[in-house]
């Protein structure tokens, strides 16, 4: 018979695996752009970058609940960014979206989960970056996402997008000491996050009533926005030379770009085939 220690440090492992098997089949039904790249990172920064995609879904989807109230939203996300502030309270969260359980999506309800799945050294840097989106989404939904001006879309886009360019700047270091730009880094989310809005743009109108472009401009002008972000996104690669890191950077970023011509040519985006042709054109280099 095993020693009690052995017998349950074999039943933690195993808790361990079927969480993290659990927590990348969550990955590849919520994310249609960062799933294969996350795949080809290695075992440490893939559950690293798979817990703090996931944790960000997860007050993602409470930001873009189509039917909850506008005073609830803001109430779980301000609680939530203050409890991803502390020690995290699992059963406090837990009783925090008690009344709301049956409408949230499971990526939303497992919170807990996706950041035990992140490596200890590095979840206060995960649990920090997704406390202060929750706050800035929390800070959007107040203002009903009225973007007046080019500062207001900016503001946006860095709670949405910009601020997980800089966490995973900070993932980069922690790993293998690869330093980049933060100012490029916020680039490269935002140049993502306006290709998106580009994309959403009918959508995002009919489905909550939202229009992410400042009062003046028009789709030009967005899509102006996009390139210039996207061109920072360039620079910001110059500084990754780990392959795997690359690699994950770049196929977004292709997709980013690509998909910008495919609307620019009047197209709505980009076929499957397209997609993956490009993803398998970025992982020959």
């Amino acid at each position: 018979m095993l020693p009690y220690r052995l017998k349950g440090r074999l039943t933690e492992l195993t808790n361990d695996a079927q969480l993290y098997k659990e927590a990348m089949s969550m990955l590849k039904k919520t994310s249609r752009t960062f799933y294969i790249p996350i795949t080809l990172l290695g075992s440490t920064l893939k559950k690293t970058v798979g817990s703090a995609y996931l944790c960000m879904r997860a007050i993602d989807e409470i930001e873009d609940h189509v039917s909850m109230a506008s005073e609830h939203k803001q109430h779980l996300l301000r609680t939530t960014s203050r409890l991803l502030k502390e020690s995290f309270d699992e059963d406090a969260y837990k009783k925090l979206i008690a009344p709301y359980k049956t409408i949230l999506p499971e990526v939303s309800v497992r919170l807990g989960d996706w950041i035990k799945v992140c490596p200890s050294e590095i979840v206060h840097t995960v649990k920090r970056a997704t406390s202060v989106m929750a706050e800035g989404m929390a800070d959007w939904v107040e203002k009903d996402w009225y973007i007046r001006t080019k500062s207001d879309l900016d503001n946006y886009t860095y709670y949405v997008a910009g601020l997980v360019g800089e966490m995973l700047s900070d993932i980069w270091y922690w790993y293998d000491g690869t330093k980049t730009d933060s100012h490029l880094a916020v680039g490269y989310g935002r140049g993502l996050q306006a290709v998106n809005i580009l994309r959403n743009q009918e959508e995002d109108f009919i489905e909550r009533g939202v229009r992410f472009i400042p009062d003046g401009w028009d789709r030009a002008d967005v899509f102006e926005y996009a390139e210039t972000n996207l061109k920072l996104a360039d620079e910001y690669m110059k500084d990754i030379k780990n392959r795997k890191i690359s690699l994950f950077c770049k196929i977004p970023l292709a997709l980013a770009k690509k998909t910008l011509k495919a609307m620019e040519s009047g197209k709505e985006k980009m076929s499957r085939a397209e997609v993956e042709a490009t993803v398998e054109e970025i992982t020959r280099q």
